[in-house]
């Protein structure tokens, strides 16, 4: 009896010390609709490896500019999640004010760190002054989904490669009864598609802390939204709205982030998806902007256990194990080969739809953010004007650049 009681006196007493040892980290990411299904599928790996780290989920943040205004508020009011996920045009405003820290301590003490196979150029994105301040945890590119039951009907067996292919297809598909036979993506976060025409004529919407919408590049992109969205007659659909219909099988075609083919996948009606590569404005794109986002440590805590355990989380997300989730459970590419050339060694292969993407890594360029402390709000006056073209209020694409032009201006902190 004594033996057993000292026994139970021992378990205890560990019991005890290990809930003392228990470490609650909060963590916030945006899109619940696509991420949700990838963190439930990391968590039983994360947990079983990691008993005494409890991970808060905090509410989701609806977009990336929101969660950038968000984590804003909250450096204001002192109330950070330990990690964020943030988008890779949104990172520098918080390294600027000192929100996101740098991650060098914690990678020069991981002895394997380099070997774990994070992409260079993939990594390169979240690094400021030769630091790194977040591993990316998701890549995406821009692709076209097609619904080839209804291309077919209307006798399209090939693939557009250009935007005037897109648009010769749209007119056969409104000739054979299709009310809308396209989704263009023009609503899609910190005007990522009009970055996409642009790189598309290697052409960066940032140069030298000014932005280039006075450029003829810039110009060209007007005319091309212009064109699609009036011979298409695409309707103006709300994103969510969108990626809805064309699940339904009510949309032909859809160009919007491979992020989102998870999704499309399992809300998938009866009918064959194929995606494709971005068309091009004459031939294939010359570049493309890379989406997605990276985990950034914005702890305030000063206990040592805490940090570590918040390094330890995000490490794990964007490491080969966690990396190879975002996959499987979305449209996005890992950003680490260890994912890549290991754990998925067969999986692009069985999933050709998800393989499109990946075909397009050597167009990667970078999603730029606006400088200053207006750059949210410059991403809001972009997007209002291309709405103006979607709703047929603006038809002077030169007028329309001209006015653009002039409230960037406004908003840049070097006028």
């Amino acid at each position: 009896m004594k033996n057993t009681l000292t026994a139970m006196a021992l378990a205890l007493s560990a019991t005890a010390v290990f809930a003392e040892d228990k470490v609650t980290i909060e963590f916030a990411y945006p899109y619940s609709h696509l991420f949700d299904v990838t963190y439930e599928a990391m968590m039983p790996a994360f947990q079983a490896a990691h008993p005494n780290i409890e991970v808060k989920f905090r509410a989701t943040y609806e977009s990336y500019e929101d969660a950038t205004n968000t984590v804003l508020r909250e450096a204001v009011a002192g109330n950070l999640p330990d990690v964020s996920m943030q988008g890779l045009n949104r990172q520098a405003p918080l390294v600027d004010k000192g929100i996101a820290q740098s991650l060098a301590p914690f990678i020069a003490a991981e002895a394997d760190f380099e070997t774990e196979g994070y992409h260079e150029a993939m990594l390169s994105l979240s690094t400021f002054d030769d630091e790194v301040y977040g591993l990316p945890f998701s890549i995406s590119l821009p692709v076209g989904y097609y619904n080839m039951d209804i291309l077919r009907e209307g006798g399209i067996t090939e693939l557009p490669t250009t935007w005037d292919e897109v648009i010769s297809a749209c007119k056969t598909m409104k000739a054979n009864g299709v009310d809308n036979p396209i989704f263009w993506g023009w609503n899609i976060t910190g005007n990522w598609f009009v970055q996409a025409l642009l790189w598309s004529q290697d052409k960066a919407i940032v140069e030298d802390g000014r932005v280039t919408m006075d450029s003829p590049e810039a110009l060209v992109a007007l005319e091309q939204m212009q064109e699609i969205f009036t011979e298409c007659e695409m309707q103006n659909l709300e994103w969510k709205a969108a990626l809805s219909s064309f699940s339904a099988g009510d949309v032909g075609m859809m160009f919007w982030s491979t992020s989102a083919l998870g999704a499309v996948e399992r809300s998938q009606g009866d009918f064959e998806l194929v995606t494709g590569p971005f068309p091009g404005l004459d031939g294939a794109p010359m570049g493309l902007p890379a989406g997605g986002n990276a985990a950034m440590l914005t702890s305030t805590s000063e206990d040592p256990a805490v940090r570590e355990a918040a390094w330890t989380w995000l490490k794990f997300i964007t490491s080969g194990e966690g990396a190879a989730q975002v996959a499987m459970t979305t449209g996005y590419m890992p950003p680490n080969k260890a994912a890549n050339e290991i754990i998925l060694a067969d999986f692009y292969e069985q999933n050709p739809n998800k393989q499109t993407a990946v075909d397009q890594l050597p167009l990667l360029r970078d999603w730029l953010a606006y400088p200053g402390d207006n750059g949210l709000a410059i991403t809001q006056v972009i997007y209002d004007g291309i709405e103006r073209i979607v709703t047929g209020d603006a038809t002077d694409m030169q007028e329309l650049q001209e006015e653009l032009v002039e409230e960037i201006a406004d908003l840049l902190p070097n006028g």
